[in-house]
């Protein structure tokens, strides 16, 4: 799988740890910064990801910040774009069970490497459930569509 990774400040060195352990994995990491601990504006680094995902330049993103939420804000205002921040490992089994997320939005301050590491496996290796599930899909689809127009 191809994952864009972004951050900001507080997400710097959990991303440069996690694009270490996608490529462990097995998938690709696309790294689309910052390129240090300096102080950045989260969502510039959460729309560079975000727009890779709605293009279908990759697979799905993650997104890191101290709180998980900036980001999650931000990269919901990308068309095409479904992102959580999940806590735990049931949060990131059900937002690709029934949401169908493709980015997943992680708190650099509240969670550990261990934590992280099992939810982002589950995360990757969850498939969509769709059924009824997408009938829901379609209507977020539909409602992005109607405030765009």
């Amino acid at each position: 799988m191809r994952i864009a990774l972004g951050g900001d400040h507080r997400g710097f060195t959990l991303k440069e740890k996690l694009a270490e352990r996608l490529q462990e994995w097995g998938h690709e990491a696309v790294d689309l910064g910052p390129n240090s601990a300096d102080s950045v504006d989260y969502p510039d680094f959460a729309a560079a990801v975000a727009l890779q995902v709605s293009s279908g330049q990759v697979d799905r993103g993650i997104l890191i910040c101290g709180s998980g939420l900036g980001m999650c804000i931000a990269a919901n205002k990308i068309s095409g774009v479904r992102a959580a921040t999940c806590h735990d490992e049931l949060s990131a089994e059900m937002s690709r069970r029934h949401n169908d997320l493709n980015v997943l939005c992680l708190s650099a301050d509240r969670l550990g490497e261990k934590p992280i590491d099992d939810m982002i496996r589950t995360w990757l290796g969850t498939e969509f459930d769709g059924g009824r599930h997408q009938a829901r899909i379609d209507k977020i689809t539909a409602l992005e569509e109607k405030s765009c127009s």
